[in-house]
């Protein structure tokens, strides 16, 4: 049986009061009930317009500054607030923002800023003119007050603190141009936690590489290389100081990077026999194929059969039989390319797809292949 709680106990095992303190049933009460129930099926058919919207993880960001960081003037930097002035979404170094474009098109963009302004987010974007539009879009229209929609931030490129995740004991950067821009907030974030760093960055002229400013007030922990003055980088350029005993990179290195495929591919290559070297890197460009067979993609919907190369993507293909597909990353994290395997066996290459996903036929273009033919629904 209930007991009533005593008076000055904050547990209450008893029914609450009358609204004018007596101990039965309210009458207001019940009256609103019954017409609550008596109005429900009238109401019902209305209460999904009542829910609250899903949050797809889109936002808006207006542009609030546009500057030129490069001397050729190909490279563009865009500083990015929330219309109503106010903070936006924390990120950390490496992180970057997918711009969902006027167009239709989709493209990522390290965040090249500051972490600890919560107020900004700033991109820099190379202008690309045989590439896929998508930087000739940001560069021609893109302007001062623009809105723009985003998605993220999101890090595929984290940067791992000597003796708070890595075992690492100095740090070497390596960046190739636009790469400078996810190394940007490393080398601000390696100066707060005082680590032992130095840094390479290289390009094919100083009129080419954006941020030479900033990354000269670090002094002499940051070398500046480029093509038409030095000749291309050889590794030991790339990894810095050899250790004097053994005239090879040194033991407890972790080493960043982002610039071109050739590049990233020979350091992997060079360290691929260095377990005690840590190499973290990003690309801007998608990587090559490899142990590629070639295979027919047909389009389920017309019927036109696309011939897919040992060497080439699904995507590249399409791309240059088909003409717009959409496309962001080209590695296999974004997720933009995505599409339906009708028939045959597809070979998954990519790092986002769940295995429910899968078995239920989605497939990405950019790195996935087929173990034979397949036909697709775009």
């Amino acid at each position: 049986m209930n007991q009533r709680a005593h008076p000055h106990s904050t547990e209450m095992t008893s029914p609450p009061p009358h609204l004018y303190g007596r101990w039965r049933h309210d009458p207001l009460l019940l009256a609103g009930t019954m017409i609550a129930k008596m109005w429900w099926p009238f109401w019902r058919p209305l209460a999904p317009l009542h829910e609250p919207p899903t949050d797809d993880g889109v936002r808006t960001l207006r542009v609030i500054d546009r500057t030129v960081v490069a001397e050729d003037e190909n490279v563009v930097a865009l500083t990015f607030g929330a219309p109503d002035g106010g903070p936006l979404p924390q990120w950390h170094p490496g992180a970057h923002l997918d711009l969902l474009l006027a167009s239709g098109r989709m493209r990522e963009y390290s965040l090249c800023g500051d972490p600890a302004d919560r107020l900004h987010y700033r991109i820099a974007v190379r202008r690309i003119p045989n590439g896929g539009g998508g930087s000739i879009e940001v560069h021609d229209t893109v302007t001062v007050g623009t809105d723009v929609s985003v998605k993220g931030p999101r890090n595929a490129f984290p940067l791992s603190i000597p003796g708070h995740g890595s075992p690492a004991r100095t740090v070497r950067f390596i960046a190739a141009g636009i790469g400078i821009t996810p190394i940007l907030p490393m080398l601000a974030a390696a100066e707060r936690f005082e680590l032992d760093w130095s840094m390479v960055y290289t390009g094919r002229s100083r009129a080419s590489i954006p941020f030479v400013d900033e990354v000269a007030r670090y002094g002499d922990r940051v070398v500046i290389r480029t093509d038409d003055e030095h000749g291309l980088p050889s590794m030991d350029d790339l990894l810095g100081p050899l250790d004097p005993h053994t005239g090879r990179a040194p033991s407890g290195l972790a080493v960043y990077c982002c610039g071109p495929v050739p590049m990233l591919e020979s350091l992997r290559a060079h360290l691929a026999d260095r377990p005690d070297i840590e190499l973290h890197y990003e690309r801007f460009s998608p990587p090559p194929v490899e142990d590629g067979e070639p295979f027919t993609v047909t389009i389920a919907s017309t019927g036109r059969q696309v011939a897919v190369s040992a060497d080439e993507t699904a995507l590249a293909a399409l791309r240059r039989e088909v003409g717009l597909v959409p496309y962001s990353c080209q590695q296999g994290f974004c997720g933009t390319c995505k599409v339906r395997v009708f028939s045959g066996e597809p070979d998954h290459r990519d790092n986002i797809l769940t295995e429910p996903e899968r078995a239920g036929g989605a497939f990405l273009t950019c790195v996935s292949r087929g173990r034979g033919d397949l036909t697709l629904e775009l």
